[in-house]
């Protein structure tokens, strides 16, 4: 009876044992799990807060620009870019200029030589000369037609004698004048075997094609001169978007090869032409030219502004890339020794002025705090 008396109280030993075994595991196993949810959180203390110059902020509703991407360099008007060329062949004599020498209009550019100069100034003088006798008998066969003292044919041989002369004297003045010859100088005998080619535009050279002894036909481009102080956008944009357009539409664009800034413009002109490949001029004019030292040719990347849409957008500063994902940091719980914050999954849209559009964010909402400044150094993006 004793024997079995011990057994009884051996097993409730053990059983009591048993349980307070299982409760201290149960105990230790929901302690874990508050301790693993508490690992799940970031902490930043106050102080790395501060000296990292963190900050929180809200997502909010903004307009966004709908846009078209477009392409395509900077350019001149016409009338601000010119090829110089000789009106008569010549050697190059003087050519004093390089690229990138600036010049006013009516500059002299160069100099060209040539025998045919100095022919055709002689043939110049001596028409001239005839000139005035030709005249002299046209006028007197005319007075004497009109008493009927000479004959008809006397007087219209003196007559297209004299406008065939006339003819010949106001075109070799005129050749001489582009030539830039000065007629009176050649009918004082002053002949030269030189002529200067004079800038047309005020500007920058920015082709030099020639040199020293060079000869050159009227075909022939000698220089080019550009002037930008008025320039503009040549944009192409695609057939899709043609019915988009519209005159006064901003633009924003960049010089991708020399500049990360944005810069702005408007569509002055649009295309009334497809191109072979299928998409239409813009013209566009910078708001600010002086804004940037532009040149001519530069490639760049715009956005035509169409229209406007709400979405709910951040700073760019808050959502971080990590392996082609993005993610955020909202704001779980403040303490007296800092912040906690969960990672939240969000897709991101397109974004302006520096902030981003956020096209799915199921696990936070737009009155959730979030970390906007500062959650690169936390998450350790790309």
């Amino acid at each position: 009876m004793q024997r079995t008396i011990y057994n009884i109280t051996t097993l409730s030993l053990f059983m009591i044992l048993l349980g307070c075994g299982s409760k201290a595991s149960e105990d230790k196993s929901a302690a874990d799990q508050n301790t693993q949810k508490i690992d799940h959180r970031l902490f930043v203390s106050k102080a790395q807060f501060e000296r990292s110059e963190m900050a929180l902020g809200h997502i909010e509703v903004k307009s966004f620009p709908i846009t078209i991407q477009s392409s395509g360099t900077i350019d001149v008007p016409p009338e601000n870019r010119a090829s110089v060329s000789a009106t008569m062949g010549g050697y190059i004599k003087t050519v004093p200029l390089l690229i990138g020498d600036k010049v006013r209009k009516g500059q002299v550019l160069l100099t060209l030589e040539n025998p045919d100069f100095i022919r055709l100034q002689q043939d110049y003088m001596e028409v001239n000369e005839k000139l005035a006798f030709l005249k002299s008998e046209y006028e007197r066969q005319k007075t004497m037609m009109a008493e009927h003292i000479t004959s008809q044919k006397s007087f219209l041989q003196a007559e297209s004698t004299y406008k065939t002369a006339l003819a010949t004297y106001n075109g070799l003045r005129k050749q001489l004048t582009l030539l830039n010859i000065s007629p009176s100088q050649v009918e004082s005998g002053n002949i030269s075997s030189i002529v200067s080619i004079y800038a047309p535009i005020s500007g920058s050279i920015t082709k030099v094609n020639v040199s020293r002894g060079t000869y050159v036909s009227p075909a022939s481009s000698i220089m080019e001169i550009i002037n930008n102080d008025h320039i503009h956008l040549e944009l192409s944009v695609f057939e899709k978007d043609i019915m988009k357009l519209k005159k006064g539409q901003e633009i924003n664009f960049k010089v991708p090869e020399s500049s990360t800034d944005v810069f702005e413009a408007e569509v002055h002109l649009i295309g009334t032409a497809i191109e072979d490949n299928r998409t239409i001029k813009v013209h566009g004019h910078l708001k600010n030219e002086e804004q940037a030292h532009f040149l001519p040719g530069m490639f760049v990347e715009a956005e035509i502004i169409t229209d406007t849409t709400e979405v709910n957008a951040i700073t760019e500063t808050a959502v971080v890339a990590i392996e082609n994902a993005h993610s955020l940091l909202k704001l779980n719980e403040t303490t007296e020794d800092g912040y906690y914050f969960d990672q939240v999954s969000v897709k991101t849209g397109s974004t302006y002025n520096g902030e981003v559009a956020l096209a799915d964010m199921q696990g936070v909402t737009t009155k959730d705090t979030v970390l906007i400044k500062g959650a690169f150094h936390l998450l350790g993006g790309d």
